[in-house]
């Protein structure tokens, strides 16, 4: 079986069923007994059981034989001959986690860089072995060669391919030279519950044992000659096999749809309705569309100063298909938040463990949508700030119980819908932000005047996502240096999106994440300033009034915007890229205003006209050394120039 065609298959699904073995160690651990620890452990044992049969398949023989000495316990508890305890659910975490890492290894080609030895050994020490105590059922093969015997699992399903399978794989370090029964019985479950065969290798007994252990559902191996069968074995038949085994036999995919380890002869599955994708493939037809979107704006452009009738029609229809396209890409790029937030749990339960606290962690909106690569990028930052709440938002149990809370701290995890974009929140009911702390350490490092007595909710957010900023009194694994917020305010701008902080002391502590669906196209408005057009995503934008002198007022030498029962400050894009004053051509050549906003706050943006409205494709930009830092990308407009993007959240 050529592997590489599979391994990246094997991956997705291996870290699928990791994070259902881990949600359902976690059920476990907090539910207690009765149906639901039932429900669980069969959860994690089809899991693992999978995760097993996929190894073996591939031949990764470190994954299969640690995934069977975990199912081996596993079965041991749905027996009820085996207690779960503190003891033994940390040693299935910990069995998770080395799983995990074997299969990362395993695919990276690095199988051996994950020893596995001692965490097999303890499994096996957990469970004590009573197979080997009946008799072998069928004769040794007559012939040269050792003689290996395995027995199989008394429920092992498809015996007949897994034992096949193991065939295949001590074939894999030697030849087989017989079987008994003979192979052809074997495939068909022409046998009980043991087979054997003859084996010429160079390999010793601990790594025959260990190959044939590795295909999975194995309960006992024997290697070597036995009294009891050493004199019958001159007279037995020979049962051939073949010399060199191969695997692409049991692995192949048929075109009905079946799998590894399908029966020969089975009806065919029904049509897949889904496949898998490269992430990358998505990506490319991502950069494709984008170009596509540019090209048709200069298309569409041309054919309106070309003045055809039917070239307008026509290019009017390729921009719908365009449209269309675009749409179908960009949902197929779509996927739940549940597909990162389902491995936070894990996190959360041992961050609190590390800490000595008691938390409650709730996640809520994991069907809201967002784009995959966004996903994958905002994952470690959601991280750093679950960490930070737990070891310096939530206090310890004694410290609650005496402030008159639970001593379980209540942790939040939830994502809702905020028109074209996504908000993350971390929320958390401990202690909150010490603002006083941190206007003392702010002070300390000269970031703020001496005289300043106060720190609005975006003052403080500043401060504690300047790099090396914390106001912790030591340094633990989990946080205490000053880079977390650090690293989640960089990497969350850097994603065209807006971070926000609530802190009231002695409740909590919120942060909000707000991203953008996608990172590629967004819908813009266009503003000329002078001879420039700067792009606005209209996400950002709530209305645009025209700039009167009945609307503006002077409050504490800045200008205000009066709209609509509001005051909000007010900012000149002339003034922020260094342009002179606007000068109108006559009285009623008025500046426009954008009145832009990011969750709660808002300002009017003046501008010199509105251009229009057009989709953009986002390109990366590198600012200049020293330069303006409010703008957080660039475009190619529909006639062809550039266009800096606006980033909305740097100027509130």
């Amino acid at each position: 079986m050529d592997n590489e065609q599979y391994a990246e298959l094997f991956l997705t699904e291996s870290r699928e069923h990791i994070t259902a073995v881990n949600q359902a160690l976690l059920e476990l651990e907090q539910g207690g007994g009765g149906a639901s620890a039932t429900a669980a452990v069969g959860a994690i044992f089809r899991s693992v059981h999978t995760i097993k049969g996929m190894g073996a398949t591939m031949g990764y023989a470190i994954v299969a034989e640690l995934a069977h000495e975990l199912e081996t316990v596993l079965d041991r508890v749905r027996r009820n001959e085996l207690a779960i305890d503190g003891d033994v659910t940390d040693v299935l975490f910990r069995a998770a986690d080395v799983l995990e890492q074997a299969v990362e290894a395993a695919v990276a080609g690095r199988e051996g860089a994950v020893v596995t030895t001692e965490l097999v050994e303890r499994l096996r020490g957990m469970v004590e072995h009573e197979a080997g105590d009946e008799g072998w059922t069928v004769d040794a093969p007559p012939g040269d060669g050792t003689l290996v015997r395995v027995r199989l699992a008394p429920d092992t399903p498809l015996k007949g391919v897994r034992a096949f399978i193991i065939v295949q794989a001590l074939g894999r370090i030697g030849e087989v030279t017989g079987t008994e029964p003979p192979l052809e019985e074997i495939q068909i479950d022409g046998f009980d519950a043991d087979f054997a065969l003859r084996l010429l290798t160079p390999s010793g007994a601990a790594d025959i044992d260990r190959v044939a252990r590795s295909a999975g559902d194995v309960t006992d191996v024997q290697v070597g000659e036995d009294e009891e069968h050493a004199a019958a074995q001159a007279s037995a038949p020979i049962a051939a096999a073949p010399r060199s085994p191969t695997p692409t036999s049991v692995a192949a995919v048929p075109q009905g749809g079946a799998g590894p380890g399908a029966v020969p002869g089975a009806p065919a599955a029904a049509p897949a309705r889904s496949v898998r994708i490269d992430v990358r493939r998505l990506d490319n037809l991502m950069n494709l569309i984008g170009e596509l979107v540019i090209a048709r704006g200069r298309l569409t452009q041309l054919a309106a100063e070309i003045g055809d009738a039917a070239l307008e029609e026509t290019v009017s229809q390729s921009s719908r298909l365009i449209t269309e396209l675009r749409d179908e890409i960009t949902a197929s790029r779509m996927v739940p938040v549940s597909h990162v937030f389902d491995r936070f749990p894990r996190v959360v339960r041992d961050a609190a463990r590390a800490v000595g606290k008691q938390v409650e962690f709730i996640v809520e909106g994991k069907d809201i949508e967002l784009d995959r690569s966004m996903l994958d990028e905002i994952g470690d930052s959601i991280v750093h700030l679950l960490r930070n709440s737990i070891d310096h938002g939530l206090e310890m149990p004694a410290v609650r119980e005496a402030a008159g809370k639970s001593p379980v701290g209540r942790l939040t995890l939830s994502a809702v819908r905020d028109r074209s974009a996504v908000v993350i929140k971390v929320s958390d009911d401990g202690k909150g932000i010490d603002r006083d702390k941190v206007l003392a350490r702010a002070k300390r490092d000269g970031l703020v005047d001496e005289h300043k007595t106060d720190l609005s909710p975006d003052e403080l957010l500043r401060l504690i996502a300047r790099p090396g900023f914390s106001t912790a009194e030591k340094v633990t694994d989990l946080s205490g240096r000053g880079v977390g917020v650090d690293a989640v305010y960089t990497r969350v701008r850097s994603l065209g999106g807006a971070m926000d902080i609530r802190s009231v002391q002695g409740q909590g502590t919120t942060m909000l994440l707000r991203l953008p669906l996608t990172l590629a196209i967004v819908r813009a408005l266009l503003a000329r300033v002078a001879d420039e057009t700067y792009a606005i995503p209209l996400v950002h934008v709530n209305e645009t009034i025209e700039l009167t002198a009945d609307v503006v007022r002077t409050v504490k030498g800045r200008e205000v915007l009066l709209a609509r029962d509001e005051v909000l400050p007010l900012l000149r894009l002339r003034s922020l890229v260094d342009l002179p004053a606007y000068e109108p051509r006559s009285d009623i050549d008025l500046e426009q205003v954008v009145v832009i906003d990011v969750g709660d706050r808002r300002a009017g943006l003046v501008i010199d006209e509105l251009t229009g409205q057009e989709e953009i494709v986002v390109k990366q930009y590198d600012a200049v050394h020293d330069g303006p830092t409010f703008f957080g990308g660039a475009t190619l407009l529909g006639d062809g120039t550039p266009s800096l993007i606006v980033d909305v959240s740097s100027l509130l």
